[in-house]
């Protein structure tokens, strides 16, 4: 049997592209070409019955390493917390000090992108420290 090596993040949300351009910032994704009939993903969202327009949206990695994002509208609101959510590795190989400082500078900078601040998770005997965040519809992920 062969091994998947591509795979898709989905993000279930109330406002597609909103959630996604967040998530660009955040990782240093950007906003796939639109398909090719259309000259703008707004061109092609006029093109939809309206009862599908807005909601989609997907971003990408520019390297091509990481994988696919896309977020799909859904009529329920979050109610409960994340089975998954993403890491940002920000701080990978820190310790100490250093790690808290290069995860305090990135998350100072995502509270500008309408990221909320949840909690610090201070270094214990088997993690490093790492700060849980929630994106601008409270989806959680952790600095890491």
């Amino acid at each position: 049997m062969a091994s998947i090596k591509q795979f898709q993040v989905t993000f279930d949300c109330a406002e597609p592209e909103r959630v996604a351009r967040f998530w660009c910032e955040v990782l240093g994704y950007v906003v796939p070409p639109p398909p090719e009939a259309f000259a703008t993903w707004d061109d092609f969202d006029r093109s939809l019955p309206p009862e599908q327009q807005g909601s989609a949206f997907a971003c990408i990695d520019p390297s091509g390493i990481g994988p696919r994002l896309f977020f799909q509208r859904v009529p329920e609101g979050k109610v409960v917390k994340n089975r998954v959510h993403l890491d940002v590795r920000v701080g990978t190989g820190l310790v100490g000090q250093e790690r808290l400082a290069t995860l305090e500078a990135e998350c100072t900078r995502l509270l500008a992108l309408g990221a909320l601040r949840v909690q610090l998770l201070v270094a214990d005997d088997v993690n490093e420290s790492c700060i849980v965040m929630q994106d601008v519809e409270g989806n959680e992920f952790c600095l890491d």
